[in-house]
């Protein structure tokens, strides 16, 4: 028999009659409590102490001593805390929402960021993202402070927001005047030739009359307006993307709101059917594709954007393939472009594996009541696609990465045919194709290099780099004009735009038209006369040229105009302008 003393005990101790035979014990109390001040080894010649006890010991001490350290380390903690999310609601807020949830800017959320590391996201921060609104903070913040908002943003939320059917359908508001209205125009124009100019100086968009410049209205949109507006293909009715997810479809001819309906948290942009029946938006938050009708905006289908093993993907973006019915999906973070039939009757290939391409094999063979809607082709290639680039007969899909990878993609075959050279940053979407020397050609601005890309469409390969004055961001021409122009949208020279001749390939001029503030966005008219510019600042203006002579012909005060978008070059999709 061995007596145990219980170090952990309290000025109620105990020690412990333990028979190492039989194991069993007794408890013995009034005992004096053992510290580190009154603990002496020789009380313990005679005795010895269980493993057990000790480990109580400890966990007592260790809990004492961390008790202490929380009164002092807990407030700094806090107080950093306190001062990061400060931060990011001084700097990030306006841009990205104040929940991280995005506004103007991505939402900034780990499941957003899955291709940016946090080395990276720390260079973003500090030196600003070339091609964006995203500046340089690095005299506003120090390195500590920028880690700390890098930590932030890769830290999830404890809940994951959520937009579902339910909350789509619940948003949906349907404007009851703007119903059955006159398929007649209230204003006296050539509804063909309109200009409507989104303004995100004070979140509206004026509708201009293209033969004689002069404004027919003005009307207030959704927050940050992106990806810009979408026709239908008679030209009366528009469909509008905001940055927060609503889509608003707008009755020109009569001047009102038809029906709005939110399908997102932070979407990408919009795309209309060539038929004027459907409405797909793509989303960077949730990642997911919404099918509207077109009629007013009622929901029929949400396509998550994941793969066979459950990764899910932001959209890049989604725009209309005309000529074979179908929506085209570029994917952030899957190495996958979608093509989605909107055909009553899809072709094979779309939809559920099939065995051949025989009309009375597959799974749904012979069953045309039950064939699924909206099926997919999803097209496995070799990068992500960031940005792209139709050819005319949309058979092609150009597209690059933001680490300056090119690839295109036939549709038909359904594969990558071809690797383009590191061409800078091009920002394809703002592409354009024209003839030269019996050859057609696409010529794109640089975000990230101070030239023009001209790229024969035959061999893909870059036949000239013309030299700017800075990178570029939108390019723009007409069937019916020698000249293409494109901006220098980044750095010192912004207030500068080029003028292209198309048959030489030379810049023949340059023009200024507000020193200081930038000069972007070139749209022509439906006759090619005449092309406005935008001076994109608050105390802006919207620039009307004759074409020709590249002569000042009329100035409209705007604020802060960004894109004009002519009807009959949308409508048409000319070669001269993005689709």
């Amino acid at each position: 028999m061995v007596t145990l003393i219980h170090p952990c005990s309290r000025d109620i101790s105990a020690s412990m009659h333990v028979n190492a035979n039989e194991r069993k014990c007794t408890r013995r109390k009034n005992y004096n409590l053992i510290t580190p001040s009154n603990f002496q080894p020789n009380t313990l010649k005679h005795t010895c102490f269980s493993f057990f006890s000790y480990l109580r010991a400890f966990a007592f001490f260790a809990s004492l001593a961390f008790s202490f350290a929380l009164l002092f380390f807990i407030p700094a903690n806090t107080a950093q805390a306190n001062n990061t999310k400060q931060n990011f609601k001084t700097h990030c807020s306006s841009c990205h929402g104040e929940n991280r949830l995005g506004l103007m800017g991505p939402a900034l959320l780990p499941e957003n960021l899955k291709r940016l590391r946090k080395k990276a996201a720390h260079k973003v921060i500090t030196q600003g993202r070339a091609a964006t609104q995203m500046p340089s903070f690095k005299e506003k913040l120090n390195k500590a402070e920028i880690q700390s908002l890098v930590d932030y943003i890769y830290t999830p939320l404890a809940e994951m927001p959520k937009w579902d059917i339910k909350d789509i359908w619940t948003s949906q508001i349907i404007y009851s005047d703007a119903q059955n209205l006159p398929a007649k125009p209230v204003w006296n124009a050539d509804p063909m030739n309109l200009f409507l100019v989104v303004e995100l100086g004070d979140h509206h968009v004026t509708l201009l009359n293209g033969d004689t410049f002069e404004p027919i209205h003005r009307f207030p949109s959704r927050f940050a307006l992106h990806g810009g507006p979408k026709y239908s293909p008679d030209g009366r009715y528009v469909y509008f993307g905001s940055r927060d997810g609503w889509v608003t479809k707008y009755d020109i001819y009569n001047l009102k709101v038809v029906a709005e309906i939110r399908v997102g948290i932070n979407m990408r942009n919009v795309a209309v059917s060539s038929d004027g029946r459907y409405i797909i938006a793509g989303n960077y938050l949730p990642h997911t594709l919404v099918i509207l009708s077109a009629t007013d905006l009622s929901p029929l289908k949400i396509i998550p954007v994941s793969d066979e093993n459950g990764n899910s993907s932001r959209v890049s973006a989604v725009y209309d393939a005309a000529p074979r019915k179908t929506f085209i999906a570029a994917l952030k973070d899957l190495k996958e472009i979608w093509e989605i039939s909107y055909e009553d009757n899809p072709p094979m290939g779309f939809g559920k594996w099939m065995h051949d391409y025989r009309e009375d094999s597959g799974e749904n063979a012979g069953d045309t009541q039950n064939k699924e809607k909206f099926p997919i082709r999803k097209i496995k290639i070799d990068d992500y696609l960031d940005d792209f680039f139709f050819n005319q007969t949309y058979e092609l899909v150009i597209g690059t990465t933001r680490d300056k990878k090119g690839q295109v993609i036939d549709l038909d075959l359904g594969r990558v045919t071809h690797s383009l050279e590191s061409m800078g940053m091009p920002h394809l979407s703002s592409g354009i194709t024209w003839k030269y020397k019996g050859k057609t050609i696409l010529a794109t601005p640089n975000i990230k290099e101070s030239f023009v890309s001209i790229i024969d469409m035959e061999t893909w390969k870059t036949i000239k780099k013309i030299k700017t004055l800075g990178p570029g961001f939108f390019m723009r021409s007409h069937e019916k004009s020698p000249y293409a122009w494109v901006d220098v949208f980044f750095g010192p020279n912004k207030d500068a735009v080029h003028i292209i001749d198309k048959s030489t390939l030379e810049i023949v001029k340059t023009l200024r038209p507000a020193p200081g503030k930038t000069a972007a966005h070139v749209e022509f008219d439906k006759t090619g006369e005449h092309a406005l510019l935008s001076i994109w600042d608050m105390d802006g203006a919207v620039i009307v040229y004759d074409a020709k002579t590249l002569k000042e012909i009329k100035r409209l005060p705007m604020k802060k105009p960004s894109g004009k978008y002519n009807v009959h070059n949308k409508i048409t999709r000319s070669a001269g302008t993005s689709h």
